[in-house]
C-alpha cells in the first residue's frame, strides 16, 4: 500500500516528540518488562556459505537470460547477497556481480574499513576518492573483465544516477532490470530465511501477549506502540513498526492524526513487526477494550472467515491474484464493496515478506505469477467503514509443496484475541 504518509513514518511521526507522553507508562510498566527474557538467542544469521549460493544461482540465472552482470545499491538485496550492510547517500557503495567469478564492491576509500566489517563473501574491494567517480570505477572493471557489452542489469530499487552514470559510460551496453534475477531469488526462501521469520514472529506475538492486559482506558494509541516497542525489544526483537489506532482511526488501515482514547466498547488496531537477523514478522490484531459491540463482532467473524478463505486459495502453480479474487467475492457477498470502495476492503489482501516488510509478489487482483514453494506473504483482507471503525487480523504464511503453512496462527475469537 502507498499512502502520502507510510505507515512507518506514521509510526515514526507519532513515536518521536509525543514519546514523552508515553515515558511515565514506561516507567510504570519496568517491573512487568524486566521479566521478560530474549527468546532470540538460539536464531542463527545467514551465513557465508547460504550468501554464496545465492550468488551461485544469480550467476546461473544470468548466464541463462544473457545478462554479463548485475549491479546492487545498499538496501536489503546488497545484504542478501553480500552481508554487507549500509545505508545509502550521495557517496556511492554498491556490488557488481559478475555472471562469473568474485563479485566486486565499490565503495569510498574512508568507509572500507567499515564495509569490511559486514562483508561475508569473498569479493574484490575498489575504492574511490572523494575526487573520483565510483560509476567510472564500476565501469573500468567491466570492462577489464570483458564485460563492457551485452546486457547490464539494474537492481529495481537502485537511483536513477545509478543506472544514468552507468548508461553513458558503457555506451555498447543495454541496462536492462534485475528482478528476474535479485526478484527471482529473494521471492523463494530458504529453511534458514525462513526459521528466522518464524522467530520474528514468535516475538511479535510474546509481545501481543504482554502488552495487551497491559492496556488501560485512557491511553492512546501511542501509549499502547510505546510498550508493544519495548518488550518487543526485550524479548530480543528490533521493532520495525508499531501501530495501534483506536476508535474511529482505525477505520483508515495506516490511521489518522486524530488522537483517540481507549474505552469500554473501543476497538483497538494494532499493526506491528520486528525483524531477527534481518527478516521480519508482520502481524495484525483487533481487539475490543471491556465490551464488544454486536456490530464489531459481527465484522471481527467476517474478517477472520475472510483470512481463512485467503488461505484456502493458496494452492501450489495458482495466480497470486486469485487469492485477493476469492477474498473479494465473500466480501461482496456480505454487502461490501464492490472490489475496492468502502466500506470494504480498500487494500490488497496481502503482500510478499522477507527481509523487507513488503516485498514482490502482492496478493493483489490481476497478479499472475504462480504460487510456488518458499513464497512468503501476508493474509491480512481487512475491513473498514470510514466514521466507524475498521477491523484488521493480519498473519503471514509461508508456501510448501503441500501447501501454505501459517507462521502465526489466527486468534479464535475476538474474546480471545491472542
Amino acid at each position: 500500500m502507498r499512502f502520502p504518509l507510510s505507515r512507518r513514518g506514521f509510526v515514526g511521526a507519532t513515536l518521536t516528540l509525543p514519546m514523552l507522553g508515553s515515558s511515565a507508562i514506561l516507567r510504570a510498566a519496568e517491573p512487568d518488562l524486566s521479566d521478560l527474557r530474549d527468546i532470540t538467542k538460539g536464531a542463527k544469521p545467514i551465513d557465508a556459505a547460504e550468501r554464496l549460493a545465492r550468488i551461485g544461482r544469480a550467476q546461473a540465472l544470468m548466464r541463462r537470460r544473457d545478462i554479463a552482470a548485475i549491479v546492487v545499491e545498499p538496501g536489503a538485496s546488497l545484504t542478501y547477497f553480500t552481508g554487507v550492510q549500509w545505508g545509502r547517500s550521495e557517496r556511492v557503495t554498491a556490488a557488481v556481480i559478475p555472471r562469473e567469478g568474485e563479485a566486486l564492491v565499490v565503495t569510498p576509500f574512508f568507509e572500507e574499513p567499515s564495509i569490511r566489517e559486514t562483508l561475508d563473501v569473498a569479493a574484490e574491494v575498489r575504492v574511490w576518492q572523494e575526487d573520483e567517480s565510483p560509476l567510472a570505477l564500476i565501469a573500468g572493471w567491466l570492462k577489464e573483465r570483458g564485460l563492457a557489452k551485452g546486457r547490464l542489469g539494474i537492481e529495481e530499487t537502485a537511483r536513477f544516477l545509478v543506472a544514468d552514470g552507468l548508461g553513458a559510460r558503457l555506451p555498447a551496453m543495454r541496462l536492462v532490470s534485475a528482478d528476474p534475477i535479485v526478484r527471482g531469488l529473494r521471492m523463494i526462501k530458504s529453511p534458514a530465511e525462513i526459521a528466522l521469520m518464524q522467530t520474528a514472529t514468535d516475538v511479535t506475538l510474546a509481545a501481543y501477549r504482554w502488552t495487551w492486559p497491559r492496556v488501560e482506558a485512557g491511553m492512546v494509541g501511542r501509549d499502547v506502540s510505546a510498550l508493544m516497542s519495548a518488550a518487543t525489544r526485550k524479548l530480543g526483537g528490533d521493532p520495525q513498526f508499531s501501530m495501534a489506532l483506536v476508535g474511529e482511526a482505525s477505520a483508515y488501515p495506516h490511521g489518522s492524526r486524530k488522537v483517540h482514547q481507549v474505552a469500554p466498547g473501543e476497538v483497538v488496531l494494532m499493526d506491528c513487526g520486528c525483524s531477527v537477523h534481518g527478516y521480519e514478522s508482520d502481524v495484525s490484531r483487533t481487539f475490543s477494550y471491556r465490551a464488544v459491540r454486536p456490530e464489531v463482532r459481527r465484522v471481527w467473524e467476517t474478517v477472520a472467515k475472510g483470512q481463512q478463505i485467503a488461505l484456502d486459495a493458496a494452492r501450489i502453480g495458482a495466480p497470486a491474484g486469485t487469492i485477493d479474487d476469492a477474498v473479494r467475492v465473500y466480501y461482496e457477498a456480505q454487502g461490501y464493496g464492490p472490489r475496492y470502495r468502502l466500506p470494504g476492503l480498500s487494500h490488497r489482501t496481502g503482500h510478499g515478506i522477507g527481509m523487507d516488510g513488503h516485498e514482490p509478489v502482492n496478493l493483489v487482483h490481476g497478479e499472475t505469477t504462480p504460487l510456488a514453494a518458499g513464497m512468503c506473504f501476508s493474509n491480512e483482507p481487512g475491513l473498514y467503514l470510514p466514521g466507524k471503525f475498521g477491523v484488521r487480523l493480519e498473519d503471514c504464511f509461508h508456501m510448501t509443496a503441500s501447501g501454505p503453512k501459517w507462521f502465526s496462527k489466527p486468534p479464535a475469537s475476538i474474546d480471545a484475541p491472542l
